[in-house]
């Protein structure tokens, strides 16, 4: 079985000269103990991944009984469009239907959040499209892993200081490509990516029932 990953920057594999800037999808391998294709990229829509025929390669490699992971928003909310009840929603629908005509499982994503804080509590910033693809995802019966829940209390749980090592912040001097440094926080560095990719691969266990096969341990522990 194949994990197949659709999705913007924040998913994709690094580019070699940006590291230590780097998507999640580079290190769900481990987690899952399976292969996977990482067809992501930056800047990345629901309508260009359709239109330049990511998508259409991403199901020639897809196998009955393989998972298609789906994670859009970052740049389909700056779309017109791509609104979130309109031509978003109707992609992703699309991507999930294309997926079981194929004999493979679908899994949407909810977009990463942006670290931005004020105060304490982390600022959302994708306004409905969490929700329009919570609501996608009970529409078709489809799992769902809310990555914008998890990585707004990751990011809250760190604080607004210790949560910044994990996002693309590069001083002065530290990196050839932002010799003036830079403040970045949309994109991970690859200490973000791998705290998300555990997430995203425990969820999909989850998901696929895979850790449930041995016995219950609770006998031999102290309450």
């Amino acid at each position: 079985m194949t994990y197949h990953l659709a999705g913007d920057s924040t998913v994709a594999p690094a580019k070699p000269d940006e590291l230590p800037m780097t998507g999640w999808g580079s290190y769900i391998a481990p987690v899952v103990e399976a292969p996977v294709r990482n067809l992501a990229y930056g800047g990345a829509t629901t309508a260009s991944f359709l239109a330049d025929g990511s998508w259409a390669r991403l199901l020639d490699g897809v196998e009955p009984g393989d998972t298609v992971v789906i994670q859009f928003g970052h740049n389909d909310q700056k779309l017109p469009e791509l609104a979130s009840r309109g031509g978003y929603t109707a992609n992703l629908r699309g991507m999930v239907d294309d997926v079981r005509s194929r004999g493979a499982n679908a899994v949407l994503c909810t977009s990463v959040e942006r670290r931005w804080f004020d105060g304490d509590r982390v600022t959302p910033t994708h306004g409905d499209y969490p929700n329009a693809v919570r609501d996608l995802a009970h529409d078709l019966d489809v799992p769902l892993i809310d990555l914008t829940v998890f990585t707004t209390w990751l990011y809250e749980e760190l604080g607004a200081e210790a949560s910044a090592a994990l996002l693309s912040h590069f001083a002065p001097g530290e990196h050839p490509l932002w010799p003036d440094g830079l403040a970045d926080d949309t994109h991970f560095r690859e200490e973000g990516a791998r705290r998300i990719a555990a997430y995203v691969g425990r969820s999909l266990r989850a998901i696929e029932r895979r850790d449930g096969d041995g016995p219950a341990k609770g006998s031999q522990l102290v309450s």
